[in-house]
């Protein structure tokens, strides 16, 4: 039997100083991958159709084409939907970060780039990058739906990657191994996936929701379940689907589980979800800013949410500036 090559990622670099190429390409020589590199946004573009690359390092200022350009270009098209985008950049401004964010950024890297941090990134993102890769049709198509339930609302796009990347940053703070770390990044893509099955009505109701509605909108952990639980390689994400909106006190649902009987995967997500649901518009209330957020988990520190884990989240965030865009319930 034929063994099965494995193909080797690559990396896209994109600065029009040949110094900052010739920098970021000497970093990145003990990282296993193929390093490529453009001198203005155009030639990325053109490159991007032509090599299929894993991951794209991104100048901000370039001449022709800004790096804000050609990450919306790149987001906006079939093939760079699901590409990751890094923005290097020597602007260090939150305006700067958060347009990045408007336009599809996954992470950025401030200048004068640090070689152990571009590594870590870099090794980071092209698993998350191979983790999709390998998905077969059945996970695509699970994927594809949590999607869907994302565009039933334009205010929820790509609240489920950020609350998957959150997740998994949380999941390496705390040291678990390779195998939960990547469920939390796909538990993160899908918790919500079973708002498939309900109804718009609800969903986009702009203002709170009554009794009978709220009993409604719960059933999304239940649907998320039956679609999720036919698929074997989502066997350990099911309870990050069926647990997410549990509280530690044991007022929460489904089960009413408290304390620790709540998965640790689950907790986890948790947080994430509710950081990013408080910074996101809803059709009701404005976002919060980053502080006011975290200001409010840590009141429901102990109560809704684990009050170890929150502290970990706050010295995973406050690194990150998460959109302002997406909201759950």
């Amino acid at each position: 039997m034929t063994e099965r090559v494995k193909r080797e990622q690559v990396v896209l670099v994109v600065d029009d100083h040949p110094l900052n190429l010739e920098l970021i390409e000497g970093c990145l020589a003990d990282v296993d991958c193929r390093v490529i590199t453009a001198t203005d946004g155009i030639e990325a573009l053109e490159l991007v159709k032509k090599e299929c690359p894993d991951l794209v390092l991104l100048d901000v200022m370039m001449p022709r084409m800004d790096g804000y350009e050609v990450c919306q270009r790149l987001k906006e098209s079939p093939e760079g939907k699901l590409l990751p985008v890094v923005m290097v950049t020597a602007l260090g401004q939150i305006a700067d970060r958060v347009r990045g964010l408007e336009v599809g950024a996954d992470d950025f890297i401030v200048k004068p780039i640090e070689r152990v941090e571009l590594v870590a990134r870099v090794r980071s993102l092209l698993r998350v990058k191979q983790l999709y890769d390998r998905l077969d049709d059945a996970q695509r198509t699970i994927f594809a739906l949590a999607r869907a339930v994302e565009a039933k609302d334009h205010s929820l796009e790509d609240h489920t990657r950020r609350v998957g990347l959150n997740a998994r940053h949380v999941g390496e703070a705390l040291g678990l191994d390779e195998e939960a770390v990547d469920d939390l990044l796909w538990g993160g893509v899908i918790h919500d996936i079973g708002k498939i099955g309900i109804p718009d009505s609800i969903l986009l109701k702009a203002g709170p929701l009554n009794v009978e509605e709220f009993e409604t909108i719960k059933r999304h952990v239940f649907i998320g379940e039956e679609i999720a639980g036919p698929l074997r390689s989502a066997h350990d994400l099911l309870p990050i689907i069926r647990h997410h909106h549990e509280r530690v006190d044991g007022s929460g649902y489904p089960d009413g589980l408290a304390g620790d009987a709540i998965p640790l995967l689950a907790r986890i997500v948790a947080i994430c979800d509710a950081y990013d649901a408080l910074i996101s518009d809803r059709p009701y209330r404005p976002g919060l800013s980053h502080s006011e957020a975290l200001a409010t988990l840590d009141r429901g520190a102990g109560t809704q949410w684990d009050a170890d884990l929150v502290k970990v989240f706050h010295t995973i965030v406050n690194d990150l500036v998460s959109e302002p865009e997406a909201a759950t319930r």
